[in-house]
């Protein structure tokens, strides 16, 4: 069988490097399997999951002008239907669907309320900040507080212990 992009061959292990094997194809070919082409989970070293001589089915991902052909073990092997992968774009943890967009003749409103019927205030009423404000300030004083005296004591500051 000739050595073509896409068809599946059989090869034996002739070397192992740290990033990689190389498969003997036969007739005189040998190709690389990159440690990210063996499996589907993470590989940290390829001694545990490949040894030399060992017979491997591997699918051929690349021929490269100079000769160097690139294979893949994982990809060589048929998974069931139920156990495709999902496409990268759908593996993004951001990709959460259509581009809310705001333009700035709608500062005051939410995004849900544009279509004419905005039936809030556009914005909170100044009393409702400045109470915010105080028992931010209040809180915040509190924790302060209480975070000098935690402190005082222990790096020797006012009133601390001395020996």
């Amino acid at each position: 069988m000739s050595i073509e992009v896409g068809n599946k061959l059989q090869g034996k292990i002739s070397g192992i490097t740290n990033f990689g094997a190389f498969i003997d194809l036969g007739q005189g070919k040998t190709g690389l399997v990159h440690i990210s082409e063996v499996s589907d989970t993470f590989i940290k070293d390829i001694n545990e999951v490949l040894k030399v001589g060992e017979e491997v089915t591997v699918k051929v991902m690349s021929i490269g002008d100079d000769g160097k052909i690139g294979l893949s073990i994982r990809r060589a092997v048929d998974k069931p239907a139920g156990e495709t992968r999902p496409a990268p774009s759908q593996n993004r943890p951001y990709n959460n669907g259509p581009k809310k967009s705001f333009n700035n003749n709608n500062r005051g409103s939410s995004y849900s309320d544009r279509g004419g019927n905005n039936h809030r205030q556009a914005a909170a009423p100044k009393d409702d900040f400045d109470s915010l404000m105080s028992n931010f300030l209040k809180d915040s004083d509190d924790r302060l507080t209480s975070l000098k005296r935690n402190t005082e004591g222990k790096r020797g500051g006012r009133g601390g212990r001395r020996n």
